[in-house]
């Protein structure tokens, strides 16, 4: 079937929302990662029922913390995995990924399996690094392969702007919405007045140390 993305979708297409469950509260920012699987079907002409979606990540939860996974696809349907929060962390090494993403490309707008560079850029991570960082073909800072990027000047939060090719986080939008945070296209050499954070809604915001050479 074609999508608003203008192109064939595959019913093996799965959409991807990964957030933490907190016992005193529920899915953390749960609303929001409902919405934009709900935005994303409805590009992709996919049937999602959000109550539905919201009945799985409320099922079943033990006491303690958790990451949840939803996915969705015309193929598998509805689907929730469920495991240990991963262990905190207080600083994050990072470096700028050789490999470029193309801002104009729609499918970074999304988030769905189609991530193959991100996914065999992370399996090739060293082991002194936790993240990379993508530029696009404009020399301009998108996103992680993983999460949202963030420089700190003051008490704003600077964030690339989706033109610059990176997915609307949620973490990142509830940031916006907050006033903490405000998209501003970002280069290498602006990390160099600042700091620099990643993050997503599963881990919050990471402090990151740039490793360059």
């Amino acid at each position: 079937m074609e999508s608003a993305l203008y192109q064939p979708v595959p019913d093996d297409l799965t959409l991807i929302e990964t957030m933490r469950y907190d016992p005193d509260f529920g899915p953390v920012r749960g609303l929001l990662h409902l919405r934009r699987m709900a935005r994303t079907a409805r590009l992709l002409d996919l049937p999602f029922d959000m109550m539905q979606a919201a009945a799985h990540l409320d099922g079943g939860l033990d006491a303690g913390p958790q990451r949840l996974r939803l996915t969705f696809s015309r193929l598998s349907g509805m689907q929730v995995e469920r495991a240990p929060m991963p262990a905190p962390a207080s600083l994050w090494n990072v470096a700028i990924a050789a490999d470029r993403i193309n801002s104009r490309d729609p499918w970074l707008q999304v988030k769905t399996s189609r991530r193959a560079l991100y996914d065999q850029s992370r399996a090739a991570l060293p082991d002194n690094l936790q993240e990379w960082l993508f530029l696009n073909e404009k020399g301009e800072l998108a996103e992680g392969s993983i999460t949202n990027i963030f420089l700190q000047r003051g008490d704003t939060l600077l964030t690339p702007p989706t033109s610059s090719g990176c997915l609307p986080g949620v973490l990142r939008e509830e940031l916006l919405d907050e006033g903490r945070a405000k998209e501003s296209v970002l280069t290498p050499p602006d990390l160099l007045d600042g700091h620099l954070f990643v993050g997503n809604s599963l881990r919050d915001l990471i402090p990151a140390r740039l490793v360059t050479g």
